[in-house]
């Protein structure tokens, strides 16, 4: 759907961004917020607390304030949509099909309702291997992938693997013990990413919407490294030792529904993890146009060793 300024000809587009303050919305926001005014885009957030967003922002898009997951907020927001960033917050509180399902069916209808023509979303590697259908939270995330997919948009999954900034919540450990911790292998090699190559591939096809039908684009980062390689790089960045734990499933599923976290999240966090452990992750195959530019050592410099050492 396009719109107009008033009194003019000149065409407008909108694009919807969702979740404009977590750890992907924030660099895409940054990214349109430099490079859709000249794209003759404009942009809209949806946003529970418009105190979070970037001074940059402010005066410079126009807000609907409240949930994505809600109906009426969904209507305000894609209404006049050329396009939409859809990404769904991890809520631990909910079973996995909730999660992403049961949270994206109200878009699913806005976005047939207000015909959106363009949506990109954040989703997972695995689609088409032997582990999909049993990767819990990636089965699930797939599962969203085919219900936008159904509503007749032009639909661009971002497949992406585990994301360096997961390491932040090691950060403390690294600090007072020198250790990092996860279930899988610790020579099993796999891609990772940052969150910002993400939000850039994902500018990239907002900004561009000349693509059809519906698509995975894998975003994998420019190496695959193992937990050990992890462990060798923070050592030489952070300039001081870093070793790597393998933590058993059982523990980390007892410690997570311990802390009261929904039993059916913390199980399809466990199979994901399993399933990542036994090559989820490996089904694509690395090329120029998959391949993203954040090395792990930039990552470190610029975002981890801030993080220890402060």
């Amino acid at each position: 759907m396009r719109a107009y300024r008033t009194g003019t000809t000149c065409e407008v587009f909108m694009i919807v961004i969702t979740a404009p303050t977590g750890n992907i919305g924030r660099h895409l926001l940054s990214l349109l917020l430099e490079s859709a005014p000249a794209a003759g885009e404009e942009l809209r957030v949806i946003v529970r607390d418009p105190a979070r967003l970037p001074d940059a922002a402010r005066g410079r898009v126009e807000v609907v304030t409240g949930s994505h997951a809600q109906a009426e907020v969904l209507d305000r927001a894609f209404e006049g949509a050329d396009a939409v960033f859809w990404l769904v917050p991890p809520d631990a509180s909910l079973t996995p099909q909730d999660a992403y399902i049961g949270f994206t069916r109200p878009a699913a209808k806005a976005l047939a309702v207000h015909g959106v023509g363009h949506v990109v979303g954040v989703s997972a590697l695995g689609r088409g291997t032997p582990l999909a259908d049993r990767a819990g939270l990636v089965t699930a995330s797939l599962a969203m992938d085919d219900l936008i997919a159904g509503t007749g948009v032009a639909y661009r999954a971002l497949a992406s693997p585990s994301f360096f900034e997961n390491l932040l919540e090691e950060s403390d450990s690294i600090r007072e013990k020198g250790v990092f911790t996860d279930t899988v292998e610790a020579d099993r090699k796999a891609p990772f990413v940052a969150v910002a190559d993400l939000a850039a591939a994902a500018a990239g096809l907002l900004l561009d919407r000349s693509w059809t039908g519906t698509g995975t684009v894998p975003v994998l980062g420019p190496q695959d490294l193992s937990p050990n390689d992890l462990a060798r790089i923070m050592t030489e960045q952070l300039g001081r030792p870093v070793r790597y734990e393998r933590r058993p499933l059982d523990e980390l599923y007892t410690t997570l529904v311990g802390h009261g976290l929904n039993e059916a999240f913390v199980q399809g966090l466990v199979d994901m993890k399993r399933a990542k452990d036994e090559g989820l992750d490996a089904g694509v195959a690395r090329s120029p146009d998959t391949t993203s530019p954040t090395s792990f050592e930039q990552w470190c410099a610029q975002t981890l060793k801030p993080a220890v050492l402060s």
